[in-house]
């Protein structure tokens, strides 16, 4: 199984807002970059559909090591919220519905794709990878922001 090593982002001017989404994905020391934007969305809708569209890159079965500085997706996993809110019928502890539920729907699908470890970093702390996913998350903001200035 190949061994993958993924950064993600997610950026947005203001929340609701435009968004952007980034994600460096490393296998042998090759690296891919991927970005987008969304023009009304959520910071938590743009960190999570950084993972998904990373995961959705690979073509076959792989070993994931996913690093986020979103501590909602790793928690997600890493504290095994998600099993909890499926078992409620998509609802937190106390009772609320959980937001974004396609977008988790979508990325549990990937995820079950692959053997997927939530490494959580620190946002905004020289971590390389980490602040370039952060540059192409903000550059995509920018670059719809652009798009409807110019119209």
């Amino acid at each position: 199984m190949k061994k993958i090593t993924i950064y993600t982002d997610g950026a947005c001017s203001g929340n609701p807002g435009i968004g952007g989404w980034a994600a460096v994905l490393i296998y042998n020391g090759v690296r891919k970059e991927i970005s987008g934007y969304d023009k009304s969305t959520t910071n938590n809708r743009m960190e999570l559909f950084a993972v998904i569209q990373a995961l959705r890159c690979l073509n076959q079965s792989c070993d994931c090591d996913v690093c986020t500085d979103s501590q909602y997706v790793a928690d997600a996993f890493n504290k095994d919220w998600i099993t909890a809110w499926q078992r409620n019928g998509w609802k937190t502890s106390s009772k609320s519905e959980v937001k974004n539920v396609d977008l988790w729907r979508a990325l549990l699908y990937e995820t079950n794709r692959h053997k997927v470890n939530f490494v959580k970093v620190k946002g905004h702390a020289d971590i390389e990878l980490n602040e370039r996913c952060d540059e192409l998350a903000k550059c995509e903001v920018e670059r719809y922001q652009k798009i409807i200035s110019d119209k």
